[in-house]
């Protein structure tokens, strides 16, 4: 049973350590991600893992369908920084044929985030296909 994901206090104590590494420009291939409040309209920012596979970049939310998730699904579009390097992308969110070897990639190179899966490394694409509807995957598009 996959665990469930709660903010705590070493948690939140950690991403902030990573943000400001990632401000000065360290810590590849972590990024800020930028996107805008789905309520509030305003900017909200928290460190990401920019995952690439077969020659596409993603986006994954490997705890769920978390915040940054349901904003960027809603915004359609992300801002990326690392130190001095800005960009901004369009999101496509992945179906579940794509997300599938995605998401099996991502477990590989994060092994910290298993616990949030069902699946297992050596399971197949398809039993992380079937986890794509509770970890959003998002293709990034440059703009």
């Amino acid at each position: 049973m996959a665990r469930t994901y709660r903010t705590t206090l070493a948690r939140r104590i950690g991403n902030a350590a990573i943000a400001t590494a990632l401000k000065a420009g360290l810590v590849p291939p972590y990024a800020l991600l930028t996107v805008r409040g789905r309520k509030s309209g305003r900017p909200r920012t928290t460190p990401v893992r920019v995952m690439t596979h077969g020659g596409r970049r993603y986006l994954v939310a490997p705890y769920g369908d978390v915040a940054w998730a349901r904003n960027a699904r809603e915004a359609g579009e992300v801002s990326l920084r690392r130190g001095r390097n800005r960009a901004s992308y369009a999101v496509v969110e992945c179906g579940p044929d794509e997300a599938g070897p995605v998401l099996k990639a991502y477990l590989r190179v994060e092994p910290i985030t298993r616990p949030y899966f069902d699946a297992r490394p050596s399971d197949p694409p398809a039993a992380f296909a079937a986890e794509a509807g509770r970890h959003p995957v998002f293709r990034l598009e440059p703009r």
